[in-house]
């Protein structure tokens, strides 16, 4: 009970003295790191060999409880590994990350195998070790710290792409060298050689098994959000139970990497977080997560400077030498990825190529931080590695931790600015200034707005609107330059539509997940290719993609009607909302954006929204022609979901003005969300495919005895053509024909287009005569249908002379250029 009471009474001062030294790095600008291995040196004083005498009890406590916190090599990487990885990978911009992925893996996993061999090579010869244990330091200095590098880049306005790499780095190096590290470990541990093919093939089953794991383990995850709904604790409860239950079940259980499936289970809940928990929420889940970080990496910085005072007086001046040789060594593996692999994958496409000045930073800034130094107390912990090699590898790695955070990192800064990387680049100026001048209007209207509500003299007003408003430079974009700005400006607000109408519940998350989606492809296009891409992407998303075109043929070729119905209620509800908000775009564009724009670009832009409105409406009116009722359903539970919402504001105002008490504001609340709940589910989607209500809107059918009909109705199948879908097409096989029962179809042959309409048929022609479709059919708009496949059409005109005569007189005719008035032509 003693034992304890000294490990809390040593961990409540380490926490006060870290929470009061943070302020005090902030106002020295040095990096926090720094004041907690001064700290760690302090500390270490009264645990290590020049420890005082004769203290007062409380300080003697304290010293035997740090003594006490001395935890095993197993107690270091299972307490502040989870963590530390997953709030780096929280931390993480997915989508940013996507585009330099290649660049990013590069810098991870292949430098950190670099730096394992070009580390542990070069003390090999010299430190008079091993050369597994070489490598071994070589494993535990690779995981670099991206917090005081993002930090500075944070502070001087550096590159976010520059940003993404460093923070991309990091995440996934920490994963490579750590399964090095046990690699290493183990083969020290139990003095058995490793060969190539064993090592290659445990590190593979750590990378991919550890990679499903997490992925599966972080899906689960989005799984429970939804069940704690807006409980910030109980979503911040979740994660953390996540990261170390992840890790844990992946080392002692599964057998794959538990880093690798820690840091892929983060990634999962930074892009599935935002949409599967409310804004708030999810901002105190990230603050939970960033306080966690704020204590492993304190705690972890001042019990490793500890460590390393209580080493020092077995350290010799050779070991200096080493540390210096590990930096050069650490700092070359870094230039040969950087200057002679990333040249490779760029040549290959596989990235964007990077700057000259962005490759100095990337090899300047590989700090390293908390990894590294859990890693080295880990081996500083282990009993089963022998004493030479845990002294050589944890004084070393944490020398050269010291020398990363007491020489790297102050300088960073200043070479930032010396390389002029604390600029934007030019269009991120010209969008900071766009923002800038439409924030100064609405402050400047605001104002102007305040002193006319509370009867203050307008040049009162206006005195201090020229008093206070900031500097705002003079317009000096392009034409084209101010259309890019309006359009990223235009996908940014689209994004924070999307998510104000889930936090106010009027979406729902999977939805809004496509959604935002969507809006990440347009940025990127909008980047690319301007204008055009951000026509070509807006396009893309209203078309028909690959999961609805299977539901389809699951529907066309086993009948399965539900996969097709849910696809296309999901298009549904995806074309109203987006045209909803489209609208609400399309006015911010015009009363915020456009004054601030050229004329030209104005124009364009405004032509451009135009354009996407119509094709959306396009898209709707084809969709609500077919299925009218369902659309109406799904338009006035829009309206409720948002009626709900302002009821919902009313009570909270009326409760924060006092005017009705907690418990009535409790039953108002309860009675609201019983009506959410009914309005919470969306409607069922009927795609109209009865069978015998088809067969009875087909007026061919009425005209034939009692005996055909029968037999060609247990022939026929329902099946619905998209829009514009090319149900016949000229030249291939006919494999069979169709009825259309609503809808038209346009056949596209040499001498123009004709149109059928309901009652007609077509795809006859090459069944009769065995030869290849002579013209293309495309649908116009949802077109239900009733198709009779080759085997059954012979065997119904096998049985049924009038009807095989029938559809030779139509065929005939239709190629005599003719069309019978049975086929209800309309010219097109």
């Amino acid at each position: 009970m003693l034992d304890l009471i000294l490990v809390l009474f040593a961990l409540a001062i380490l926490l006060l003295a870290v929470g009061l030294l943070q302020p005090l790095a902030t106002r020295l600008a040095v990096p926090q790191t720094l004041v907690l291995a001064m700290l760690g040196v302090v500390l270490g004083l009264f645990v290590g060999p020049w420890q005082p005498v004769g203290l007062l009890q409380p300080v003697t406590d304290l010293s035997e409880g740090l003594e006490l916190l001395n935890l095993t090599a197993e107690g270091f990487l299972f307490l502040f590994l989870p963590p530390l990885l997953f709030t780096a990978g929280l931390s993480v911009d997915v989508r940013l990350l996507r585009e330099d992925m290649a660049a990013v893996l590069l810098l991870a996993v292949v430098a950190v195998f670099v730096c394992v061999l070009v580390v542990g090579l070069t003390l090999w010869p010299l430190a008079g070790m091993s050369l597994a244990a070489c490598l071994l330091l070589g494993a535990v200095v690779g995981p670099t710290d991206p917090a005081a590098v993002v930090g500075v880049f944070k502070d001087i306005g550096a590159p976010r792409r520059l940003t993404t790499l460093v923070a991309g780095e990091s995440l996934f190096n920490d994963a490579a060298a750590i399964v090095l590290f046990s690699l290493f470990v183990a083969l020290l541990s139990q003095g058995e050689p490793l060969s190539f093919l064993t090592g290659l093939e445990t590190l593979a089953i750590a990378f991919l098994g550890g990679s499903l794991f997490g992925i599966l383990a972080g899906k689960l995850a989005g799984y429970a959000f939804r069940w704690v709904g807006r409980s910030a604790v109980a979503a911040t409860s979740v994660t953390v139970a996540l990261a170390y239950l992840v890790y844990i079940l992946g080392e002692r259980y599964v057998g794959v990497s538990g880093v690798v499936a820690v840091v892929a289970a983060a990634l999962v809940v930074a892009v599935d977080g935002p949409t599967h928990l409310v804004p708030t929420v999810w901002q105190s889940v990230k603050t939970a997560w960033q306080q966690l970080e704020f204590w492993g990496n304190s705690l972890v910085f001042v019990l490793a400077s500890m460590l390393a005072v209580i080493s020092l007086p077995d350290a010799a001046g050779e070991d200096l030498l080493l540390v210096l040789l590990v930096v050069v060594a650490a700092l070359a593996a870094r230039c040969l990825v950087l200057y002679l692999l990333l040249p490779l994958i760029v040549l290959l496409r596989l990235t964007r190529p990077i700057g000259e000045r962005f490759k100095l930073v990337i090899v300047w800034g590989g700090l390293r931080g908390a990894v590294t130094m859990v890693l080295a107390l880990a081996v500083a912990g282990e009993a089963a590695l022998p004493e030479e090699v845990r002294d050589f590898v944890a004084l070393l790695a944490i020398g050269y931790t010291f020398f990363t955070v007491l020489v790297q990192a102050p300088s960073l800064k200043p070479i930032l600015r010396l390389l002029k990387l604390d600029r934007l680049p030019p269009l991120e100026q010209q969008l900071r200034d766009r923002v800038l001048a439409l924030s100064v209007e609405e402050v400047d209207r605001q104002v102007r707005h305040a002193a006319e509500s509370y009867d203050l003299p307008s040049e009162l007003a206006e005195r201090v609107i020229l008093k206070e408003r900031p500097a705002t430079p003079e317009p000096s974009m392009t034409e084209d330059d101010s259309l890019l700005v309006g359009l990223l400006t235009l996908v940014t607000r689209e994004r924070e539509l999307y998510m104000r109408h889930l936090h106010e519940q009027v979406l729902g998350r999977r939805l809004v997940a496509s959604l935002i989606s969507s809006t990440d492809r347009h940025r990127d296009a909008v980047r690319d290719e301007g204008l055009k891409g951000w026509l070509r992407s807006t396009a893309w998303v209203l078309q028909f993609h690959p999961p609805q075109r299977l539901a389809i043929w699951a529907q066309r070729r086993m009948g399965w009607r539900q996969p097709l119905a849910i696809a296309l209620a999901d298009r549904f509800e995806l074309l109203l909302i987006t045209r909803f908000v489209v609208g609400e775009l399309r006015d911010y564009a015009t009363e915020r954006l456009a004054p601030v724009m050229q004329s030209d670009a104005r124009a364009a832009l405004l032509a451009a929204l135009d354009e996407r409105q119509r094709e959306l409406d396009t898209a709707l009116t084809a969709a609500r022609t077919r299925y009218p009722s369902y659309s109406e359903a799904l338009a006035a539970r829009y309206l409720a979901r948002i009626a709900l919402r302002l009821e919902a504001v009313s009570y909270n105002r009326q409760l924060e003005e006092q005017l009705i008490s907690r418990e009535v504001h409790a039953d108002l609340m309860r009675n609201r969300d019983q009506r959410s709940a009914k309005v919470s589910h969306r409607p069922i989607l009927d795609l109209g495919l009865e069978l015998a209500e088809m067969i009875d809107r087909v007026p061919l059918f009425h005209e034939l005895p009692q005996a055909s009909q029968q037999r060609l109705a247990s022939s026929l199948r329902p099946g619905l053509a998209l829009p514009d879908e090319a149900i016949v097409v000229k030249g291939r096989r006919g494999r069979r024909m169709y009825f259309i029962v609503a809808g038209e179809v346009l056949v596209e042959l040499p001498g123009g287009k004709i149109r059928l309409g309901p009652g007609a048929f077509f795809g006859e022609m090459a069944l009769l005569s065995r030869e290849p479709r002579s013209a293309t059919v495309r649908a116009e708009g949802y077109c239900h249908l009733l198709m009779l496949d080759d085997v059954d059409f012979r065997e119904v005109i096998r049985r049924d002379p009038e009807l095989r005569h029938h559809f030779e007189e139509v065929a005939a005719a239709r190629r005599a250029g003719e069309q019978p008035k049975s086929s209800q032509p309309k010219e097109a």
